[in-house]
């Protein structure tokens, strides 16, 4: 499906983004482990997140939507053995985050997904768990899905990581619940904490000390209710669509301001971005509040490597405002970027190509000579982040976008969103 957009000429109002994509991933597979019944409040219910819901449901979770909500009945520490394989869509944080749960589980289980999914490296995530005990094949020596898994029998372990990456350290901690002795991971950077935040809610082992982080095996525990904030990296295509719109006032209401997510607000405020947040409340851990953004002036900038992983996510929407940012914009530390949905780097250059912008591109880095986009058409690469990235690139001069669709995987009600606060709904 292709959208099209006409020139933008003004953004104004206040959004309430969907749920935190990661903070539901999470919140389902602990109310799964958890004994009792729960309420997950406010999740994401998008492709992703469906995708987990589903997987634990194989697992032998109950789990019903119940308005914007999900009810969870959890079956406790000992899963069900699945009775057919897990598929797990598109969703790397779902196979990954899964492969440590099923590793301490001492049954048999096979992990896939869709075509995408099945080119990610999974071997980041098999090398820590293998070392722990389980026994994972898979593609290429275990290094891509599908991946089977025969699990239990783990020891814990302390593994230093190679790369920084929430994903793997979360894999190993959720291995870890289920090991004999303490499992350690100490990260080579900061990496978004939700994982830890969420162990504290349900009272599991969690110790962080600088960058190390250690559990240890659980007992049973109770359910509990969890609310889940708004996800920045949704509210992050508002921001940067306000800032690069004229004439535009924009407020996100109710997003998450953990600050290992707020990477992008740094960036786009040494850029000159008019934006102003302000924490508002601590709803389970987690730090809630709001974000406004009005039409600014860019300036490129060159971005502190530290950063990336603190905004990940949002790379693709900081390359849209470095377009109509004067001057350069240098974007290192993007070797993660390969090997999301798409090759992001790649797609970034692509589109900005596409849309009239100078740009130089390295094996793990970008460089963008901002303030000349024009009209045209971008292409999602079957990434929702791209698509939703170059739609707001493109806003303000008019802009098509091929499989728009793509959205849907983390923000279904994007262009209905994107056309009420354009004023064109």
């Amino acid at each position: 499906m292709e959208r099209t957009l006409s020139p933008t000429l003004s953004l104004q109002g206040r959004l309430r983004v969907p749920g935190d994509k990661s903070v539901t991933h999470r919140g389902l597979m602990l109310g799964t482990l958890a004994q009792g019944e729960s309420l997950l409040r406010y999740p994401l219910k998008a492709g992703d997140t469906l995708s987990t819901a589903a997987v634990m449901r194989a697992l032998g979770a109950e789990i019903v939507e119940q308005g914007k909500h999900f009810h969870i009945k959890g079956v406790g520490l000992k899963l069900l053995e699945p009775a057919d394989i897990l598929d797990c869509g598109n969703a790397g944080t779902l196979i990954r985050l899964v492969s440590g749960l099923l590793s301490g589980q001492p049954m048999f289980s096979v992990l896939t997904g869709d075509a995408s999914l099945k080119r990610r490296p999974m071997g980041r995530v098999t090398k820590p768990l293998l070392q722990m005990g389980a026994r994972i094949e898979g593609r290429d020596g275990g290094k891509l899905a599908p991946l089977a898994i025969r699990g239990g029998g783990l020891s814990g372990i302390h593994y230093e990581m190679p790369v920084a990456s929430a994903q793997v350290k979360s894999s190993v901690l959720l291995a870890g619940l289920f090991a004999d002795d303490d499992t350690e991971v100490v990260e080579p950077a900061p990496t978004r904490d939700h994982t830890e935040r969420v162990f504290k809610h349900y009272g599991l082992p969690i110790e962080v000390e600088g960058r190390l982080v250690r559990t240890r095996r659980a007992e049973p525990f109770a359910a509990r209710d969890l609310t889940v904030p708004g996800d920045i990296s949704s509210a992050a295509f508002f921001i940067v669509a306000a800032l690069i719109t004229p004439e535009s006032d924009v407020t996100l209401e109710g997003v998450g301001l953990n600050p290992t997510r707020t990477g992008l607000l740094r960036v786009l405020k040494e850029m000159g971005g008019d934006l102003t947040w302000e924490v508002t409340e601590g709803q389970e851990g987690e730090p809630v509040g709001w974000i406004r953004a009005r039409s600014s002036v860019l300036k490129g900038v060159s971005v502190d490597p530290k950063l990336i992983p603190l905004m990940v996510d949002e790379v693709p929407v900081l390359a849209a405002a470095a377009a109509w940012a004067s001057g350069e914009t240098y974007i290192p530390g993007l070797e993660e970027l390969r090997v999301k949905e798409s090759d992001r780097v790649a797609a970034i250059a692509k589109n900005l190509q596409n849309l009239g912008v100078a740009v130089e591109v390295g094996p793990d880095w970008l460089r963008i000579q901002g303030g000349k986009v024009r009209a045209g058409a971008v292409e999602p690469f079957h990434d929702h982040r791209i698509a939703m990235a170059f739609a707001v690139c493109g806003l303000p001069t008019g802009v098509s976008v091929q499989d728009a669709e793509w959205a849907s995987i983390s923000f279904p009600t994007f262009w209905e969103d994107l056309e009420r606060l354009s004023g064109k709904d």
